[in-house]
């Protein structure tokens, strides 16, 4: 039997467009936070990365969600790989958001 490693990457890639869509709101919010901390002065620069924070954690909990639905479909098995891969391409398509640890998963990529 040939295993493959990309089992859900169509899926996968469709989900994360349709989070793009669904979230762009969301995203713009992480980029213009992330403008406001990196110019922001010494005085209120923690401030803004605590904004900065807390916009990055409603994007992992967004992927959680998604992530979360679809896996609730799935055996434990087929759960398991389906949520690495989502990990790994969510990780890699929003690396600067996620900051390489996407969705609170405990899964590695």
């Amino acid at each position: 039997m040939r295993f493959r490693r990309d089992r859900f990457g169509e899926l996968i890639r469709r989900q994360l467009d349709l989070f793009v869509e669904d979230e762009a709101e969301l995203l713009r919010e992480a980029e213009e936070a992330e403008q406001v901390y990196y110019n922001a002065e010494r005085e209120v620069a923690e401030d803004a990365y605590g904004d900065y924070q807390l916009v990055l954690e409603a994007i992992a909990d967004a992927l959680a969600d998604l992530r979360g639905t679809y896996a609730a479909t799935l055996d434990d098995d087929t759960r398991d790989t389906y949520e690495r891969e989502f990990d790994r391409a969510a990780n890699r398509r929003f690396r600067s958001l996620t900051g390489g640890v996407c969705c609170g998963s405990s899964a590695t990529g």
